[in-house]
């Protein structure tokens, strides 16, 4: 859910039961049956670096469809080939973190689909640590909580560690402690909704 997108699912490298699905793209059986034994010889390289790979030749579905399946399950990286492809010893490589596509040559492909998939991991990563961040702001006190939690996001206060007080602010506000951070701000305060003594900053949100 941190990572996905309005086209379906956007999974990390490490969590994908597919990293990388191949397509062919053809017109006769002899254009595909020269275009599989590619894939073979690449799934076997694939295989042997450790990388989870699939090679869709069902030929009950066209390779748009395909691209839309796979790009809805959130399949790391994409290969498509055609028969101008292997003539030429190129592969349509596509990333479903970026959306976007490059075309490669067949020589040094796997150590650069590895790479790939590992650039894909820490981009997700950062990119929901970059959101994360922007959407994690300080509070101190409790209007401006109330005016604040309204539009969404983490909101880190004071709170005085007992649970009426949590449930005092569940009940006006919806919102509840989402964790308390191991390495958070530990500056004693005091408690945004009572003044009393506060430990640390907890994290505050509405579940949605």
């Amino acid at each position: 859910m941190t990572h996905s997108d309005d086209q379906g699912l956007v999974l990390p490298p490490a969590l994908a039961p597919i990293q990388v699905v191949g397509v062919p793209i053809y017109r006769s059986e002899e254009e595909l049956t020269a275009i599989s034994e590619r894939f073979a010889a690449l799934a076997q390289e694939l295989k042997a670096m450790g990388i989870r790979f699939k090679y869709d030749d069902d030929d009950n579905r066209r390779p748009g469809w395909k691209f839309a399946e796979y790009e809805t399950k959130g399949v790391p990286v994409r290969l498509a080939m055609g028969p101008r492809d292997l003539e030429n010893g190129k592969i349509e490589v596509a990333r479903r973190d970026t959306k976007t596509k490059e075309t490669l040559d067949f020589p040094n492909l796997v150590p650069t689909i590895a790479a790939l998939l590992q650039d894909i991991q820490g981009n997700l990563l950062q990119r929901a640590k970059d959101f994360r961040a922007a959407n994690t702001h300080t509070v101190d006190s409790y209007e401006q909580f109330k005016i604040e939690i309204e539009k969404g996001g983490f909101f880190l206060a004071h709170w005085d560690g007992t649970p009426e007080t949590e449930e005092l602010i569940k009940q006006e506000t919806k919102a509840t402690i989402r964790c308390i951070l191991l390495d958070g701000d530990t500056t004693p305060g005091v408690c945004m909704v009572t003044g009393k003594p506060s430990e640390q900053r907890v994290v505050f949100a509405k579940a949605y």
